[in-house]
């Protein structure tokens, strides 16, 4: 070998080897990217009140127990005091909507705190179905009562006073609107100030729908005839003097 090669030998000899690459495993350091920060979407009002609603089979069970009017009764609901048995023609709506029936009230959930002047009314804006304000039976031939509905109602000036601009909304669909038409002889309104209302059929199949506010299935035919007969002079009086 030459002087030369001995020379380059040695040059490549001393040259030192680059690193290995460090090796990643259990205990190695390892520097991780930090994660975007998470967006939250703006919560909306009507997703979180369709949230907050309870399901008809959860409505149920928290009424199940009224189907007992004895029950209703110690619980604070009261019998509508014209004894009335509320069909659709009665009102002024077409004989084939059906029935509604006689209604039971908690006055406190309504808001009412005085007689009807001249008509009903009242401050509530209760919409809990889990405590409904009103519950509705169907008057049977053996005396007894059965019972069919659920409801919840506030007067319109009052769901507007505390701030709402639409009528209440269940299940996403907003509540039914009833008030009287001076222009006609049947009171729309049956005594009571335009309000928003939704029934729900929880005890009585409706071919008209879960939330129509009449029913064919309901019937007023075992309501004795001289109550019917007090409620409708009472709600003709009514009429009378609102058009006074």
């Amino acid at each position: 070998m030459t002087v030369l090669a001995y020379a380059f030998a040695a040059v490549l000899a001393g040259q030192e080897a680059p690193p290995p690459a460090a090796a990643e495993g259990p205990g190695s350091p390892v520097e991780a990217t930090p994660a975007p920060p998470a967006i939250e979407a703006p919560a909306d009002p009507a997703e979180l009140a369709k949230a907050a609603e309870p399901t008809f089979e959860q409505i149920r069970t928290a009424t199940e127990r009224f189907r007992d009017v004895k029950v209703a009764l110690a619980e604070g609901y009261t019998r509508d005091p014209m004894d009335e048995c509320v069909t659709a023609e009665s009102i002024g709506y077409p004989a084939d909507s059906g029935t509604m029936g006689i209604h039971y009230a908690r006055d406190d959930l309504l808001g009412i705190t005085a007689p009807p002047n001249p008509r009903v009314s009242g401050t509530g804006t209760h919409t809990d179905f889990n405590k409904p304000a009103i519950l509705i039976y169907e008057p049977r031939h053996d005396g007894s009562l059965e019972l069919v509905a659920v409801e919840n109602l506030v007067f319109k000036k009052a769901w507007h006073d505390a701030g709402n601009k639409e009528p209440p909304v269940f299940h996403g669909v907003p509540y039914d609107s009833m008030q009287d038409d001076p222009a006609t002889k049947p009171d729309e309104g049956h005594m009571f100030e335009p309000h928003y209302d939704r029934h729900v059929w929880l005890y009585r199949e409706n071919p008209g729908g879960m939330f129509a506010q009449f029913n064919r299935n309901v019937s007023c035919s075992a309501h004795k005839a001289k109550h019917a007969e007090t409620a409708a002079k009472v709600s003709g009086l009514a009429k009378d003097v609102t058009e006074f």
